[in-house]
């Protein structure tokens, strides 16, 4: 690691994002350049002793200004949410191919000298997961193309993109596929979170009204993996910084279905809850699990934080934030958007 580096995180206001750049900056990075759309005050985590920006990386002339003197650019920036947002919003997501275009072209410009795409484990080919077994996916098993409609597309479109200004232009580029993020400082309510942080606020809801009752989208069959946001962080960079020039899965291969997820929020929260199913609401694939020998192999490593412990910390996490919104407390999911020193 070079920590005189000028390292550029666009969605830097979101979840992986703020990780990421807290990350860097615990690790020593005093040239730190954190941009998302979103205004400052909205971001999960906000450092300001970094440079921060807020700018639409839809437009070519800001992914130019974020681009500027960068030595490495990881590009987290997306429109995206739960499957309940990505099954909704389809165009908006497809959009996001503007900005990882925009940003390669930038990179390329400013002389950056490595470049961070990620990508998700919805480039898969859909026909390989719709066994509920959880069918562990190989890199290889995103071709014949067949991605999740909308998000997929797009996340497949953007790695050819990065391998093209690799082999054409000699761009440094490396791409993660992502499966199922999860963790404090995110989403976890509104329409764009995920199962782990929807779950949890769930149960939480339930213990606290005290209505004993959850409701489940599909019927609870579907599997998945869900990775820590600790181990992505630690992914990212490992695969930035390696050898590894094609796409490569970054994921726990701990597969649970979602009743199981359930489950296991449930003993948590010490509480067994009456079981709803909404068969007729997003559900996405039946089965997906990160296959991980290419990574291991690669990198001696792979997530390894256990379910049941990152569950933990984020059902705590969540826990006070739902109490900090009923006291009407603003802004508490972006309590940390104050200046920290290192």
């Amino acid at each position: 690691m070079q920590s005189h580096n000028r390292i550029v995180v666009t969605g830097a206001g979101g979840f992986i994002g703020g990780h990421l750049v807290a990350e860097f900056r615990n690790q020593g990075y005093q040239h730190i350049r954190a941009v998302d759309e979103k205004p400052l005050d909205e971001w999960y985590q906000r450092f300001d002793d970094i440079e921060n920006l807020s700018l639409n990386l839809n437009l070519k002339e800001n992914c130019e200004v974020s681009a500027k003197g960068a030595d490495e650019i990881y590009n987290l920036a997306a429109n995206m949410g739960g499957m309940g947002f990505i099954e909704h919003n389809k165009a908006l997501c497809m959009l996001s191919v503007l900005i990882n275009t925009h940003m390669l072209q930038a990179a390329l410009n400013h002389g950056c000298q490595k470049f961070f795409y990620s990508s998700s484990a919805c480039v898969y080919n859909a026909d390989k997961q719709k066994t509920f077994e959880a069918p562990s996916l190989k890199e290889e098993d995103a071709y014949p193309a067949m991605p999740e409609d909308g998000y997929g597309w797009e996340k497949l479109f953007s790695e050819r993109m990065c391998r093209h200004f690799r082999e054409d232009f000699g761009l440094y580029t490396r791409v993660a596929r992502f499966h199922n993020v999860y963790g404090p400082w995110g989403t976890w309510f509104g329409g764009r979170e995920k199962a782990p942080a929807a779950i949890c606020r769930k149960v939480i809801e339930a213990k606290l009204q005290g209505t004993h009752e959850i409701e489940i989208w599909g019927s609870g069959d579907q599997t998945r993996s869900f990775m820590f946001a600790d181990d992505c962080v630690k992914g990212i960079q490992l695969i930035t910084n390696s050898q590894i020039l094609e796409p490569i899965n970054l994921g726990s291969t701990e597969a649970v279905s979602i009743n199981q997820l359930v489950d296991i929020v449930e003993g948590i929260a010490g509480i067994k809850l009456k079981r709803k199913y909404n068969l007729n609401a997003p559900k996405g694939v039946n089965g997906r699990n990160s296959e991980n020998t290419l990574i291991k192999k690669n990198l001696n490593w792979e997530p390894d934080t256990t379910l049941q412990s990152g569950l933990e910390k984020t059902y705590a996490w969540i826990y006070d934030q739902y109490l900090a919104r009923e006291r009407g407390e603003p802004g508490v999911v972006r309590e940390r958007s104050v200046v920290q020193s290192a």
